[in-house]
């Protein structure tokens, strides 16, 4: 049986992976593009049994609780807005989300408490400080990965490709006044399904970018994209983000 165990580092909420680090993961063991729901919070430093099934789904489970499933899935994201990296460096400084205001700020991979190698540190902010009312703001984020993201073929893993495309879409989902929200909400990633073409390198000068589709009632969705220093589309994203009260976001209730 195959196990994975989620290392403390890959946190999202305090006591549980990040969502679309634990996606990744799930997702290596998909014969082709991935989609993966989370069921449950995984939880962290326990181990996690990764089954297949005859029809190549997979699931993710602690003993009998179901916490992941994911399967094949077709993904195609149409007029990826493209910035440089410099461009996207700039957004970083418009984040809406600071050290006193972030409501996870030991995520891996937005989190403004996690040190540089340590966590991706990917603060995505609009690429206009005031969008044309009723359309929705487009985010991006600088991202230069670091060489503890590498995997044995010195390609940034899957897994992080994945978790970076994850937050950003979170960033811009709760940003969407156009939808109703007003960008104090507190969420979760419910679904997420990627792309990836090519992975980049460590220390490649990277964008992301990440713009809101729609609302059905508390189910929010976006999609992401990762770039190259030449604006190339290295992989792309989709998500479901779920309207949770904050003791639920934390992990607290079921």
């Amino acid at each position: 049986m195959v196990s994975l165990v989620i290392d403390s580092r890959f946190r999202g909420p305090p006591n549980s992976g990040n969502g679309g680090y634990v996606c990744g993961c799930l997702a290596k063991h998909v014969a082709g593009d991935a989609e993966v729901t989370l069921r449950a919070p995984p939880p962290l430093e326990r181990s996690l049994d990764i089954l297949t099934g005859a029809d190549g789904d997979v699931e993710l489970r602690e003993n009998d609780r179901l916490l992941a499933t994911a399967c094949v899935a077709s993904i195609d994201a149409r007029d990826v807005p493209k910035v440089s990296y410099e461009v996207a460096e700039e957004a970083v400084g418009r984040t809406p989300y600071d050290a006193q205001s972030h409501k996870l700020p030991t995520c891996f991979v937005c989190g403004t408490a996690r040190a540089d190698g340590d966590g991706l540190r990917i603060f995505a902010g609009p690429l206009q400080t005031a969008p044309i009312s009723g359309k929705p703001a487009v985010f991006a984020a600088s991202w230069v990965p670091h060489r503890s993201l590498a995997d044995e073929d010195g390609s940034v893993a899957s897994e992080f490709v994945w978790a970076a495309l994850d937050c950003p879409t979170g960033y811009c989902s709760v940003g969407a006044r156009h939808l109703g929200l007003n960008g104090d909400e507190t969420i979760l990633l419910g679904r997420m399904a990627a792309r990836i073409d090519r992975r980049p390198r460590p220390g490649d000068r990277c964008a992301v970018t990440a713009w809101p589709t729609g609302r059905e009632g508390r189910k929010l969705f976006a999609e992401s994209a990762l770039l190259s220093s030449e604006q190339e589309v290295l992989a792309i994203a989709r998500t479901t983000w779920l309207l949770v009260d904050r003791q639920v976001q934390l992990g607290a209730m079921a």
